[in-house]
Formats: structure tokens, sequence, C-alpha cells
């Protein structure tokens, strides 16, 4: 029989030895340049950040902005409509038949030049002296002096985009010009002018979209959800279905477009740009993320308090929408919210469905043609003229801020709703 050799003692480790303090020094300068990388990489995310909401904010002030013109106005023999026309139903038929824009042209002939007066002003002018016509009638008796929009070429040449010769016009009319806040742009829609310009159409679409797309995919994700964890048997089609919800949360946007232009244009011949086409082919790319999130909400859940539920008597279903929907109902929510964020900044399903079109007036029913804030950024970047670029950086703008809302609302419910369980 061998006898087995007597283990060797290990003495302890000497960290004083010269190899051992430089494996210690290696250790902490690895550790330090780790440190030092994190550190870095977050910095250069928040300048990336810094300088793509610098750059934004710099192009896009100035869309928030008109550059405006005195022009002193006597209607008085020019328009072919009375102040007592103007009372009741009948007064915008009888300013439309009135030769309105006319007058203001002339006008302006009169004020800046015969050979180029009305080409200072905007398309849209002659809008402005008409709804301040409707605000006072009195301004058909009475002369005055309206500030109104002036032409594209004179807007960003005024704020130092522009080219010589508008520079030289703008340098020779300076006393007359002023710059204010552009509320056409908060409250009009698309048009071929820079100056007439506005997010409300393409702003009031994306409302009329998340509604649907909030309307559908919010109640069938979280049912999907509370079946799935609470009712759903384990076997291999409950296990076929979570791997198909998962794997649908991964698909590209633009399938869901292609499946919403075969399904609902192609199938059932729903209006085309229609807001309810995009809500429902939003809603079938939001409907899975909600789900995840619902299914990680109601897992969270602690199983004492369903045990409890039901040691008082309460039905499965009592458990259900008594305890663990109102205790999983704030992450739902989170998640609900996240994947509605998403959702408002998509194009490219959109696209697919046709809501790329000129709206030019808001949607006032959900089958009514319409746009959203992407795809309308999309239609300006892509414009030529030079006026669309602040506009484009100004609508960016506005998305963005809408963006920050409904996270910023998603992060308060957290917060607001969150139990802690020990």
């Amino acid at each position: 029989m061998t006898k087995r050799a007597a283990p060797v003692e290990r003495q302890p480790t000497d960290w004083q030895t010269p190899a051992m303090q430089r494996r210690v020094r290696r250790r902490y300068a690895a550790e330090r340049r780790f440190r030092l990388m994190g550190v870095a990489a977050v910095f250069a995310s928040a300048a990336f950040l810094v300088y793509l909401l610098a750059t934004m904010i710099a192009q896009g002030a100035g869309g928030f902005t008109e550059t405006r013109i005195a022009l002193p106005l006597d209607l008085r023999g020019r328009v072919m409509v009375t102040p007592a026309q103007m009372r009741g139903s009948a007064a915008d038929l009888a300013l439309a038949g009135a030769g309105l824009e006319n007058a203001v042209d002339a006008a302006a002939d009169t004020a800046f030049g015969a050979q180029g007066g009305a080409a200072l002003l905007s398309d849209g002018a002659w809008l402005r002296v008409r709804d301040a016509i409707e605000h006072d009638p009195q301004l058909l008796l009475t002369p005055t002096t309206l500030d109104l929009p002036v032409a594209t070429e004179i807007d960003m040449a005024y704020k130092g985009n522009g080219a010589r010769e508008s520079e030289a016009i703008v340098a020779a009319l300076d006393p007359q010009l002023s710059r204010g806040l552009n509320i056409s742009f908060f409250t009009g829609a698309d048009a071929t002018d820079p100056t007439r310009a506005g997010i409300w159409g393409a702003l009031k679409g994306s409302l009329l979209t998340m509604i649907v797309t909030l309307g559908l995919a919010f109640p069938i994700g979280v049912l999907s959800a509370l079946y799935l964890e609470e009712y759903a048997p384990r076997n291999r089609w409950t296990d076929l279905i979570e791997v198909s919800i998962n794997n649908l949360a991964a698909v590209p946007s633009i399938i869901f477009g292609l499946l919403g232009l075969a399904v609902f244009l192609g199938t059932f011949h729903m209006p085309r740009s229609g807001a309810i086409v995009g809500g429902l082919t939003l809603a079938l790319m939001t409907m899975p993320v909600i789900v995840i999130a619902g299914r990680n909400a109601i897992t969270a859940v602690p199983p004492s308090i369903r045990d409890a539920a039901r040691a008082l008597g309460a039905s499965p279903i009592q458990v259900v929408f008594h305890h663990v929907l109102p205790l999983a109902l704030p992450g739902i929510l989170t998640g609900t919210i996240i994947g509605m964020a998403r959702a408002l900044g998509e194009t490219a399903p959109l696209l697919m469905i046709g809501m790329r079109a000129f709206i030019a007036a808001p949607p006032d029913r959900l089958t009514d043609p319409a746009t959203v804030l992407p795809v309308q950024i999309f239609l300006w970047s892509d414009d030529v003229q030079t006026g669309f670029v602040e506009k484009t950086s100004a609508a960016i703008i506005v998305l963005l801020v809408v963006l920050l809302a409904m996270n910023g609302f998603a992060i308060y419910l957290r917060n607001r709703f969150e139990t802690r369980w020990k």
C-alpha cells in the first residue's frame, strides 16, 4: 500500500514583496482606467446630446418667430363690403368676394413702390387683414396700420440667412420691419409658403392617431398579459405565444406598415391616410411592448398578495382585478407610455399607409386625411425652399418636447405609485 504524501503547507501571501506590489499597482491602474473610460463615455454622450439640442434650438428658434412689416392700410372704396355686412353668419362669404387680396396688394404697392411692394408681403398677409376686419369691422371705414408677415426671402434675410439682394431690401425697409411670435405656426397646417406653414395639423393628426393606438393596444395588451400570467396553462402552445410576442416586439416597424397596407387598406378598404388606419397600424406595433411590460409588472406582485386574497375568500377574478392589477398598474402604465412615445416618433409604417399627403387643413374626424409630426418633419426636410429649414427644426423641437413630456409623465407615475416590497 502506497503512502500518500503529506500536504504541503501553503504559506500566506507576502504582499510586501516587489512582485506583489507591482501586481497591486497594475490592478489599481486598470481600475482607474476603467473608471476614466466610463466617465469619458458619459461625458461624450452628454456632449453629443447637448450639441444636438443646441443645433436644433439654434436652427429652429427662427421658426417660432416671423418678420412683419408695418403696412398703412386704407380700405375705403377698395373693397366691396360694408361693416353692416360683417354681422351674422354671412361675414366670411361677404369678405370672400370683396376683393380684399387685391386691395392689400394695392396698398403695399402704394406704400413701398409700384414695382414690387406687393412682393414684399407673404401670400397669407391678406388673411391677417381679413381676421382683423372680422374682429373689428370699423377697419373698413378707418385708415390704420397693420403689421403683416413678409415674404419668405425678406423673412430669412431679416433673420440673417438671406441672399444679398434681400439683405439690401431689408436694410432699406428696416424701420418698418419688426419681429414677433409666429402664432400661425402653432395654429395652422401645412402650406406651400413657409411663412404660412403650421404644425397644428400634424400635431392634431398625431393626437388622433395616438388615441386610436391607445384605445386598442392598452386594453388588449393588459388583458393578454393578465391571461398569460394568471390563467394560461404552462405548455408548448403558451411557450410558442410568449416567444412570438417577444419576437414581435423586435420586428422592424416598416413590417407593421406593410401589414397595415395589406390588411387595413388592401383587404378592408379603409380610408387611406386616415388617422384610424395609422392608429391601427401603430397599435399592432405597440401591443407586444405593452404585453411584455404588463407581464413584468404582474410578475413583480408578490405571491403573498394572491394567497392572502384567496384566504379571505376572494374568487380568482377578484384576486386579479381587485388586488394584482391595481398593484401592477403603475408598471403597466409606465411601459404603455414608453411604447406610445416610441409609436409617436415612428415614420416608416405611416409612410407605407399613405400618411405623407399634403394636408392643408387639420383633420376633424378619425377618417379624415391626416399626417403626423414625424412625417411632417420628413416632408419639410425634403422641401427645396430655405424657409422650411427652420420650420423643420422647429417641428423637431415640438416633437422632442412632446416625447420628453410623455417620458417625464411615465417617470412620475413610476415614482408616484411604485410599491416597495420588503
